[in-house]
Parts: C-alpha cells; structure tokens; sequence
C-alpha cells in the first residue's frame, strides 16, 4: 500500500536510492572522486593554520567577555539550577541571572527551555552524569550492532570506540549544565538505535533532545522528510506529532519568558555572525577534547569525520552525514564566535566516522582505478568502422 501511494503522488525513494549505492563514494565519476581527494588533502592542512589562528582569536574573546563582568556558561546554569532546586520559579530564576551575568534575555530563545533545570531538581547533576554516560554507551553499542555484517569486523569495532574517544566529554562531572551537550547524547543514541522495523524508541530519544535544545529541530525535519519520501506514512505521522507537540511547548516557553524580560534586558546581537568554517572546526576541537593533541594532529581528525560518514551507505551514512553537514553549515553561517558548542550536538556520533575514513580513501582510489581502466567506447563494444 505505501509503495503503490508513493508511486501514485511519484515520491523519490532517496533513501532507497542511497542504499542502493551500497558504497556511494566508490560510484563517483573520476573527476568528482579526485576533487573530493584534493579538497580532503586541502582541507586537512588550513585546518592547522585555522584553528590556530582561530583558537588564539577565540580566546580572547573569551577573555574579553568575562573581563567585562560576564560568567560562564556552566557556572550561570549551576547558579540557575540550585535556585530552582531550593522552589524558585525557573523563569524568575533564568532572566535573573542571565541578567545580571551581562547575558541577553531578548529575544525569547536566548533563555533555554526548563527541561534539564527541572530535571536537575529531581536527578541531581549526579544523575545527569549518569544518564549522560548512559546515552554516550548506548551510541557505541547501537553503532556496533546496527552496523554488524554491514562493515567489517575492524571496522565495526573502530566505530564503537572511536564514538566512545570522541565521545568523552560525556564523562565531565558537570555535564548536565550544558544542554547542547545533553541534547546531542540524545540525538546520537536516537540515529544510532534507529531499525527500520522499531524506530519508536528512536524517535523517544530524539524527543528528549528536541525538549533539551531547540536546534535539535532540524534533525525531526530530516528524519521526516526521508519518512515522506519512503512512504512510511506512519513513521512521518509520529516525527510531525513530535514537532507540533514541539512547538506548543516553546509557544508557552516564549510567553513565559517575555512575561518576565524588562525594558532594560540587553537584546542578543543575533545570529548572522557569518564566521565560517573555522568557527565550526574550532567547536568540534574544544567539544571532542581533540585540543589535548598536538596542533598538527587534532585539527585534521576534526576534519575527517564526515569524509568517513560520506563513504557509508544505508540509511545511517545518509543521515549522519546530512545532519552532519547542516550543522557545521549552520554554524558556519549563522553561530557567533561564543556559539562554538552548538556542534556538540553531533556528538558523539559524529567521532565514530573516524573507522571509515580508510573506507572512504579506499573507495575513491578505486573510483580513479576504474576509470583509468576502461577502455574507449569504440574499443569496448568492438566496433571496426564501415
């Protein structure tokens, strides 16, 4: 029934048709396979001119921000949060803070959703640890079996552990205080846990990603059109519930921040920082804990990830790396120079790509090998002339 519906309305299956790559790097013309080689080799080296340059700049800002009286983020939550916990309204509580802490409270969006303050109240910053550290081993464990028999061994076990490397900030004492960190946690054991056949349990995940921080939003905007374009009508039903549901919930979130903003509430500079991607690779250095390596080595291994994810077929490899790439386009494009964790939203998941960046260099040299290897059209079919 949901393919005769999809073929009657001509939806394209472009999940279907991405699996049907199997390895869709290895399906390139030539030319594509070589620039996609030149611009990874390119890339690796600016970024160890660029996160140096951009690290330096970073944190002078960073130095600049809290002379003028700002706090830091972890230590203005920390203050939130035990406040609510002592039976202070969250919203008194979080334009109070933010207030005095020099932070914007206008617009409504610069406040974060109650979700983990109200949590915190109940868990403790104990039991976000717990559950944090619970979510960075469900995505090593849901990437490990979800993917045997469609890797090799090597390659399964790499994912698994360099998920869990690239992962560890999940481990922090004080993880709960940051809810990009959380939020990812959910969104990456949500696309690790994904099975065509019990997705429910995924989309739950990814609901408490979305209720954490908004910008997980755009993960549901995936996920539901590739729903669409399958025709699991069912599937896209539940993804657009989970949004609307959404967005009633920051309808009553937006007033009840803007009851409480006064006149005075300095307004947020906005959004259009345009840093490009050297915000998004100095993000994915500090978020990843990439910075404990030497300079010439942490800035590639940001880099390289989403060549791996690229070379993946299936489902995941197609929304890992559309989810990926819009993130850190996202970042680059809109993210002010104090907004690098935004990309934690993609870990840990995103570390795990590391395991198939040989897969990925293998299959674009055998894209250039079979191309070098034909023959002439004439030669090939055997044709003399008249």
């Amino acid at each position: 029934m949901a393919a005769r519906l999809r073929q009657m309305i001509r939806l394209p299956d472009i999940v279907g048709w991405w699996e049907g790559l199997d390895r869709p790097l290895r399906r390139l013309p030539a030319i594509a396979a070589a620039a996609l080689l030149a611009l990874t080799v390119v890339a690796c080296v600016w970024s160890v001119s660029a996160e140096e340059t951009y690290g330096k700049q970073a944190q002078a800002s960073n130095k600049k921000k809290l002379k003028s009286g700002a706090r830091r983020d972890f230590d203005l939550y920390e203050t939130i949060y035990r406040r609510v916990g002592n039976g202070e309204s969250y919203y008194v509580v979080a334009l109070d803070e933010q207030r005095h802490s020099r932070y914007p409270t206008k617009p409504f969006v610069t406040v974060r959703p109650p979700t983990l303050a109200w949590s915190s109240t109940i868990l403790g910053l104990a039991g976000l640890r717990v559950i944090a550290a619970l979510l960075w081993a469900t995505t090593a464990m849901g990437l490990y079996f979800g993917l045997r028999g469609k890797v090799r061994s090597a390659e399964q076990i790499g994912i698994g552990l360099f998920s869990l490397a690239m992962g560890a900030v999940a481990l922090i004492p004080k993880v709960g205080l940051s809810p990009e960190i959380m939020a990812g946690l959910f969104v990456s054991a949500a696309l690790a846990t994904y099975r065509r056949e019990r997705w429910w349990p995924s989309l739950l995940l990814a609901c408490c990603g979305l209720a954490i921080r908004e910008l997980a939003l755009a993960y549901f905007l995936l996920w539901g059109a590739l729903a669409v374009s399958q025709a699991r009508w069912r599937e896209a039903a539940a993804v657009g519930a989970a949004v609307a549901v959404f967005a009633i919930g920051m309808y009553f979130h937006a007033q009840a921040v803007i009851a409480h903003q006064l006149p005075t509430d300095i307004v947020s500079d906005g959004w259009t920082a345009h840093q490009g991607l050297n915000l998004a690779l100095h993000g994915i250095v500090l978020v990843s804990l990439l910075s404990a390596l030497p300079g010439w080595l942490g800035p590639p291994l940001a880099v390289l990830p989403l060549l791996g994810w690229a070379a993946l077929g299936g489902r995941l490899g197609l929304v890992a790396t559309c989810w990926f790439a819009g993130i850190l386009t996202a970042v680059a494009l809109f993210a002010r120079i104090d907004n690098f964790y935004w990309v934690a939203l993609i870990f840990p998941i995103y570390g795990a790509g590391l395991a198939l960046v040989p897969r990925a260099l293998g299959d674009l040299v055998a894209a250039l090998r079979s191309f070098r290897g034909r023959r002439p059209d004439a030669a090939a079919s055997g044709s003399t002339g008249h």
